[in-house]
């Protein structure tokens, strides 16, 4: 990894005893300052501009060593790169669970977030191990019989994975803050959004679509959490739950979607 390598390059320009230094005073002071805050993505970006200035000045002299020669090549990496692995409950929670699963206990600096429609959206709408018990749709038309697969409490047992469940309608600073957690989180994490889908059938169509956001959190439907180890590793609940006091109606959210009222219909008991 070219990030790896010029941490590589930085510590040993570092190491090295004064009488055989390759860079001026000044860069070895700021890549000191650079090296204890590496992580810090904001921090890197604010010293980089000075930093990549003298590295580039002192880089082009014709007997330029190749340690700094090395660190010029690299230097673009100053600023930790933000990696994002982007898919939907189907690839999630079925056919590409494994790999997920593989991505969260691996502990690399990798973050995914996962768009929860609860269905196959994009081949029909079909149920997938997101779909929540009773829910009629394809291939389950009188009512998913098998609960949903908890993908956060899943994640969470590694206890190396910073995990998030959000609802951006329902409480955006919440959302804000879990992207920003997971981002700086020096290791995997998870973020499982409530995404709302067409084929639920709500009678308003897509315009539902910020409303049911907001009525899953409020009726319970969709906890709001956070999960984050460096607060277990000061002692402290690395459990979060954002989401406050029950005050929706569950059963008349489910009633306003025809996934559930279609099997209310069928089976008022």
């Amino acid at each position: 990894q070219r990030r790896a390598k010029l941490v590589d390059d930085v510590r040993a320009i570092l190491d090295l005893p004064s009488s055989e230094q390759v860079v001026s005073p000044t860069l070895v002071s700021l890549l000191d300052k650079w090296w204890k805050v590496q992580n810090d993505a904001e921090k890197c970006n604010a010293m980089q501009f000075e930093i990549r200035s003298l590295i580039d000045a002192e880089a082009t002299a014709p007997q330029a060593p190749e340690l700094l020669r090395s660190l010029k090549r690299g230097s673009d990496m100053l600023v930790p790169p933000s990696h994002w692995i982007i898919g939907g409950d189907g690839w999630a929670y079925d056919i590409g669970f494994a790999g997920l699963d593989h991505v969260l206990a691996s502990g690399e600096n990798v973050n995914v977030l996962v768009l929860d429609t609860e269905v196959y959206s994009n081949t029909g709408a079909q149920a997938s191990k997101a779909s929540p018990k009773g829910a009629s749709i394809k291939m389950c038309v009188g009512g998913k019989e098998a609960k949903k697969k908890d993908l956060g409490a899943i994640a969470m047992m590694h206890e190396n994975a910073y995990v998030a469940s959000v609802s951006l309608a329902a409480d955006p600073a919440q959302t804000a803050k879990a992207f920003r957690e997971a981002e700086s989180y020096n290791g995997p994490s998870l973020i499982v959004a409530y995404a709302t889908c067409v084929d639920w059938g709500h009678r308003l169509g897509d315009k539902a679509m910020p409303m049911q956001q907001t009525q899953a959190v409020d009726s319970g439907y969709w906890p709001l959490f956070r999960f984050n180890p460096d607060l277990a590793a000061s002692g402290n609940n690395p459990f979060q739950l954002d989401s406050r006091k029950v005050k929706g109606d569950l059963f008349k959210m489910l009633a306003s979607e025809n996934r559930f009222a279609a099997v209310m219909r069928r089976d008022p008991k």
